[in-house]
């Protein structure tokens, strides 16, 4: 996997619309205050992290917020203590340093739920250093490692008999040429290995429709074993998720299944409308997977219906929280606090998708876009119990069109 360090974060906000954070002095108290254990939620930048510490902070739990950017959302929130932690991607031996010091201030073993994989990978690979002082809702690294690589999801599923887009891992741009031949254009060129791509090039994958889009596509993934694969035809409602916690022993206690709507780029990208939808096939198909791959934890499977025959094809296993995962908790079966609650040995039962229907959406993006829904739907941002959030958002969507014309 590439190490090389990531770009500096640009700044989306102007000093008077960032928080202000706390310091590790102001740990011991806040969660003193509390009458459950603490949990940590690192990286709350985006909607990932602030639905994680609302989920967290409505259950009474008091929550440690950690992220590289004063400017992150979710130190916005009331529900949080919001601390600047050292980025893992270019600084890993600061961002366990760090969590070793704020283990002996929280001053007894806590859940961690890591929203993007440079810290989920960090904190896995790090697990002997950090010990018994955090509860962790994944792996240990032996499984989490070569699940990272959506080769091995790849193989793994096409072991299972499960259909996946045709796929080829070419070593060279003439290889690259001739799977184009042999599957057809369009297609998407992808990383294998794509946590430092994602964070460098802004995107996961490009849409290729002409011999020079894919010479371009290659060229700009080489390093990071780049996929040739089939273009799935159909819109975003096609996608399909399974989200879920599963215990150590391998028991499934939250499942959710539902299905985007609305992507922030075609055919590829964060959600920006999701609905909750039971799909058997969806809901089997993705737990097969996760217990062929050994795994344990929050999880969300991908998949695309082909229209072509209504087959799921497999498009990635995220082995954390995503973006929409938020919907889970209005639907009945929270991955979030059943996770919390597994972990600190509370009681938990089973719970599942109980609202098929019910919408998520962000319904006012930085980047100027609309999504907004008819009632009720869960918002991304918009909380009437947490609005601070909220009004940070429409100040940078207000802004930010000045600040790119400038």
């Amino acid at each position: 996997m590439s190490t090389r360090p990531s770009t500096p974060t640009r700044h989306l906000a102007p000093r008077f619309l960032q928080a202000k954070p706390r310091s590790l002095g102001e740990v011991a108290e806040y969660v003193g205050a509390g009458t459950l254990p603490p949990a940590v939620v690192c990286e709350v930048g985006w909607v990932n992290g602030l639905g994680a510490i609302r989920s967290l902070g409505r259950a009474g739990v008091r929550t440690i917020a950690l992220d590289h950017r004063p400017w992150a959302l979710g130190f916005r929130s009331r529900y949080a203590l919001p601390l600047v932690a050292p980025d893992p991607l270019p600084d890993q031996d600061g961002f366990i340093s760090f969590l070793l010091e704020l283990a002996e201030r929280l001053g007894r073993p806590a859940p961690i739920f890591p929203t993007h994989d440079e810290h989920l990978n960090a904190l896995a690979s790090r697990r002997d250093e950090l010990g018994n002082r955090y509860f962790y809702p994944f792996p240990s690294w032996d499984v989490l490692e070569p699940l990272q690589s959506k080769r091995h999801q790849l193989e793994t599923a096409e072991a299972l008999g499960m259909a996946t887009p045709e796929t080829a891992h070419p070593r060279s741009l003439d290889e690259a040429l001739g799977a184009a031949r042999e599957i057809g254009y369009p297609l998407l060129v992808k990383p294998s290995e794509n946590i430092v791509f994602k964070r460098i090039h802004k995107r996961q994958a490009f849409v290729c429709r002409t011999r020079a889009e894919l010479e371009h596509a290659y060229r700009v993934t080489a390093e990071y074993e780049p996929m040739v694969q089939e273009f799935i035809q159909g819109g975003d409602e096609c996608l399909w998720s399974l989200g879920t916690y599963i215990s150590t022993a391998g028991e499934p206690l939250a499942v959710f299944s539902g299905r985007k709507l609305r992507q922030t780029a075609e055919n590829m990208g964060s959600a920006r409308v999701g609905e909750a939808l039971w799909d058997d096939e969806v809901v089997e198909s993705g737990l097969q997977l996760l217990q062929a791959l050994a795994f344990h934890g929050i999880a969300q499977v991908e998949w695309k219906r082909d229209p072509r025959d209504g087959r799921l094809k497999l498009i990635e296993v995220n082995p954390r929280l995503w973006q929409w995962h938020t919907l889970t908790g209005a639907c009945g079966a929270d991955v979030t606090q059943t996770a919390y609650r597994d972990l600190v040995g509370l009681p938990v039962g089973f719970a599942r998708t109980n609202n098929s229907g019910r919408r998520w959406a962000i319904s006012l993006m930085s980047d100027g876009g609309f999504a907004v829904q008819r009632p009720p739907y869960v918002d991304g941002v918009i909380a009437r119990d947490d609005p601070a959030p909220a009004l940070v958002n429409a100040g940078r969507f207000l802004i930010n069109p000045f600040r790119r014309g400038s």
